[in-house]
């Protein structure tokens, strides 16, 4: 059985940037991906993902802002959109990632 698509979403926000959410469900986990999910949520602002989660294979879950990557406590499907979200937020006040 195959990786199941269970969310995609892709919008143009008011500024004119991207927003693209794909998650998929594991028919059996990894090791690496042991919530079952696997996922990537971006935030596109002149050709240039400056805000972005996901995991990868075999670098597990992760942020990226503009060029940092850091690791990230995934808790659920919810919380990261609500990360994701408020992230975003504070990017366009101007505010430190």
């Amino acid at each position: 059985m195959k990786a199941q698509l269970i969310a995609y979403r892709k919008v143009i926000d008011e500024l004119g940037n991207i927003i693209e959410i794909k998650v998929w469900q594991l028919p059996k986990p990894p090791a690496d991906k042991p919530h079952g999910y696997r996922y990537s949520v971006v935030y596109i602002s002149d050709d240039i993902r400056v805000i972005g989660y996901d995991n990868a294979e075999g670098k597990g879950d992760h942020r990226h802002y503009g060029k940092t990557n850091k690791s990230y406590k995934f808790k659920s499907i919810d919380r990261l959109l609500e990360d994701f979200y408020n992230d975003i937020e504070r990017y366009k006040q101007g505010g430190k990632l």
